[in-house]
């Protein structure tokens, strides 16, 4: 067998060594460290205006018509790892808007986002084409960049609710400018 370029060796060696320090980094940072770290700055009004961009890009990538009277905006406190709700105004988002296009169009929806999406920074975390009421058109994704994430599904279960679409954004917590974030 032939051995590696020189090169290429060299690389090895140095994806290594970078690999141990990291892990020595890491290790040696606590929980209480990670748990106190900044969080991104962000107005609520700014967060609702990403929302409604992204469901409204979101549609127009799918051709789909929004229905604005349904969009619904949940602030959410966000709760840590130990159940600990801190008091400094933190906060994520939780938006969502329905689409009327009938459950005949789900799939080729969720087929759009899934080719579209990835070239815009975003990562596919669950997907699934439709297939009926209980096994309906799921398209989920994380932008890598800040950990926001977008959702279009079906919702309704077509027989006591009508079927619709539903695109949606959550974010990650999230903290007001201004702001003193509180330390656990």
């Amino acid at each position: 067998m032939n051995s590696p370029p020189r090169d290429t060796t060299a690389f090895v060696r140095t994806a290594i060594a970078a690999g141990a320090a990291l892990f020595l980094v890491a290790g040696c940072t606590s929980q209480a460290d990670a748990r106190n770290a900044p969080l991104p700055r962000v107005a609520k009004a700014d967060a609702l205006k990403w929302a409604k961009d992204s469901t409204a890009h979101m549609a127009e990538l799918t051709g789909a018509e929004l229905l604005p009277g349904t969009a619904k905006v949940n602030w959410e406190q966000c709760v840590g790892e130990n159940d600990e709700v801190a008091e400094d105004g933190r906060y994520s988002l939780f938006y969502y808007v329905y689409s009327p296009a009938p459950s005949t169009e789900h799939t080729p929806m969720v087929r759009k986002l899934r080719s579209e999406l990835p070239g815009e920074g975003y990562e596919l975390t669950s997907y699934r084409e439709f297939k009926s009421a209980y096994a309906s058109a799921v398209f989920r994704a994380r932008d890598k960049r800040n950990d926001y994430s977008v959702e279009a599904e079906t919702v309704g279960s077509g027989r006591t609710k009508p079927q619709r679409f539903s695109f949606a954004v959550r974010t990650p917590c999230l903290l007001p400018p201004g702001a003193k974030q509180q330390q656990f």
